[in-house]
């Protein structure tokens, strides 16, 4: 029977009032529940440090003990409705915990990894409510020092069809590496912010201030609006010294378009000189409210003309708005052509022509008229290899691209002397990666020689990554398959000794296996422990032990080996002694055949005292009759007969 490895404090009750429901994540130094306090009837979170970050001892262990103990007494002090509240502190089994306000929602990380980066209005509205919570810690004289996005929990609104993050309710965590303000110079050179967001000061010079905080918090924003940290390569060491050694640089050189108002606002949050930064978070915050305010003016404020062809002239241009839909700045100038009625001019009345005589007049010389009509030849021709090549010359058949792989897509454009331009590429579940789905202009047009022909690649066929789920109640693991968009059922429920009933303790694909999006995944829930416990068998005669197990209706399998043991001794059993198992349930039982048997050597006609040496050098008992001294006559049992290890041989000397 195979036993699921899972998480023993899954329905657990901590302190006698919190019970565990289910793991929502695990960290480096901690793990997150879901529990429930009982006393209250409140989902709340519970965060227990692991078992291998414990102190071992009052000496070595206080500092992580004096900095999770500060986590509950930092928070517990701050008021604010984006600050992650914390209830109850206590410890369990030797390992401190924290008892806090439980958030509907997820990381910023996980945000950031699911949509890359954000847009300018979504990265300043999470700003916003970052910052308040910030302010609200810089105001009761605490630093936080790990602003990140692990550190930031995002709460979408349930009606956010549209996934955008402007009407979300944001979250500060993990307040335990704060320091009262006062008392930062107490820290010393140790490093506590995450190296990717650490201020230039705090690698330098040991120190940290709200002004801290400002920088992290502008390295944040720098990562929502680019998808990306602005140092991230080398060792941890070195990252941390560039924050010192170099300027952040604007998020547009990255993200080409974003508004200089938002490069100006990352610009000054992130200076390396601390004095050169908004003050506190309550200083930045003002700064952001008044950027997005600004951005929000200029957008309101733009008019988009319709697309009109390149060669649309300015009055078509001025004709498509009229003036009297703009504003009055944003009016185009006033045309000749629209400020005066535009009249035809009246065609004058022909003039009558004098009758010449034959010969008179250009056409009359002969010479004359053979050049005009070779000069109107000569026109002629020219006007019709001009209008073949614009209207049918300068044109090619554009190949047919589609299906084919995009190396082979470049081959063939070269050698038509074409360029390639690449759209943006999507998911198909009928071909691989890097298949041309689709090009513009199509293989049923024509083209300019050596033009552009835009395809659009597939990334093969969509899937995602199987969380891992189990330990988890149903409820909690349905909610993050659904948010991977995957689908869970139920699969047929099993006895567990380690999980309560309820939690998840297998899937089906398997956790981490590729699926396609929409996929059923079959989750395998515990019953709980099995109604009957296994017996210990081991050491027991098999009789006994087929009695024991009969008695209590479960079935005996039996396999036997060599062994130093007794006969029919019972060496093992799976499963083990304790476990959990349902009425007909075989238990596998690994029984002795014994020793095994060993040839009796040849003594006779040896001394006596050598035969015994012989004898006993191999294990066997002796037992010398008549003479001691004599010489073996007889023995037994005989010559090659098959003995248990041990047995006694009986010699006969005279």
């Amino acid at each position: 029977m195979d036993i699921q490895v899972a998480d023993t404090l899954l329905g657990s009750l901590i302190d006698g009032r919190y019970r565990i429901r289910g793991r929502v994540a695990r960290g480096g130094v901690a793990t997150v529940y879901t529990a429930t306090d009982e006393r209250l009837e409140r989902t709340v979170a519970l965060k227990i440090i692991h078992p291998t970050q414990a102190p071992q001892t009052p000496e070595d262990g206080g500092h992580f003990l004096t900095r999770f103990t500060e986590e509950a007494k930092t928070i517990a002090r701050l008021t604010h409705p984006n600050v992650v509240a914390v209830y109850d502190q206590g410890t369990h089994n030797g390992l401190p915990y924290l008892v806090m306000e439980y958030v509907r929602g997820r990381t910023l990380r996980d945000v950031l990894i699911e949509r890359n980066r954000l847009k300018p209005d979504e990265a300043l509205a999470v700003t916003e409510q970052m910052l308040a919570a910030l302010a609200a810690a810089h105001r009761a004289g605490l630093v936080h020092r790990d602003v990140k996005p692990e550190n930031v929990l995002v709460a979408e609104a349930p009606s956010s069809a549209s996934a955008t993050l402007v009407d979300s309710v944001v979250k500060v965590a993990d307040f335990g590496l704060a320091r009262a303000v006062e008392a930062s110079d107490e820290a010393g050179n140790q490093l506590m912010a995450t190296v990717a967001y650490v201020p230039p000061e705090l690698v330098s010079d040991g120190r940290a201030d709200p002004r801290s905080d400002v920088y992290s918090a502008g390295i944040v924003l720098f990562e929502m609006l680019t998808g990306r940290v602005p140092y991230d390569q080398g060792r941890a060491v070195d990252i941390a010294w560039q924050h010192v050694d170099r300027d952040v640089p604007p998020p547009s050189t990255l993200v080409p378009g974003l508004p200089p108002l938002v490069d100006e606002l990352v610009l000054r949050a992130t200076r390396r000189d601390p004095q050169a930064r908004p003050g506190d978070a309550a200083a930045f915050l003002a700064e952001v409210q008044a950027t997005r305010e600004g951005l929000t003016s200029a957008q309101s404020s733009t008019t988009v003309l319709p697309k009109l062809p390149p060669s649309a002239d300015q009055t078509m241009i001025v004709a498509a708005v009229s003036p009297a839909e703009r504003p009055a700045w944003a009016r185009l100038p006033e045309t000749k052509a629209r400020q005066q009625p535009h009249r035809r001019r009246a065609v004058e009345p022909a003039v009558p022509a004098e009758v010449t005589e034959p010969g008179d007049g250009p056409l009359g010389d002969p010479r004359r008229r053979t050049a005009i009509i070779a000069a109107a030849v000569v026109l002629g021709l020219v006007a019709m290899i001009g209008g073949w090549w614009f209207g049918v010359g300068r044109y090619t058949s554009t190949p047919q691209l589609v299906n084919l792989t995009k190396a082979e897509a470049q081959e063939l454009a070269d050698r038509g002397g074409f360029t390639l331009a690449y759209g943006t590429p999507r998911y198909d579940p009928n071909s691989s990666r890097d298949t041309v789905l689709s090009q513009d202009p199509s293989s049923t047009e024509r083209v300019v020689k050596g033009g552009t022909i835009t395809l659009v690649l597939s990334l093969g066929p969509e899937s995602v990554r199987v969380p891992d789920v189990v330990g988890k109640t149903f409820e909690l693991a349905q909610a993050e398959l659904r948010n991977s968009r995957l689908k869970a059922v139920k699969g047929t429920a099993r006895y567990d000794d380690d999980l309560p009933e309820g939690v998840v303790i297998d899937v089906d694909p398997a956790v981490g296996e590729e699926v396609k999006p929409d996929q059923e995944i079959t989750l395998v829930l515990s019953k709980g422990r099995a109604p009957l416990s296994v017996p210990n068998l081991v050491g027991k005669n098999i009789n006994e032990a087929r009695a024991a197990l009969t008695q209590l209706g479960l079935v005996p399998v039996e396999t036997y080996k060599d062994s130093d043991r007794p006969k029919d001794e019972v060496l093992a059993q799976s499963p083990s002694n304790g476990s959990g198992v349902e009425a007909g349930a075989q238990v596998k039982l690994e029984v002795s055949n014994g020793p095994a048997a060993v040839a009796v050597p040849k003594v006779i006609d040896m001394p006596c005292q050598e035969a015994k040496a012989l004898l006993e050098s191999q294990q066997f008992a002796v037992s010398i009759q008549l003479n001691p001294n004599g010489t073996v006559r007889f023995q037994n049992p005989g010559e090659n007969a098959q003995v248990a290890p041990g047995t006694q041989i009986t010699i006969g000397c005279i």
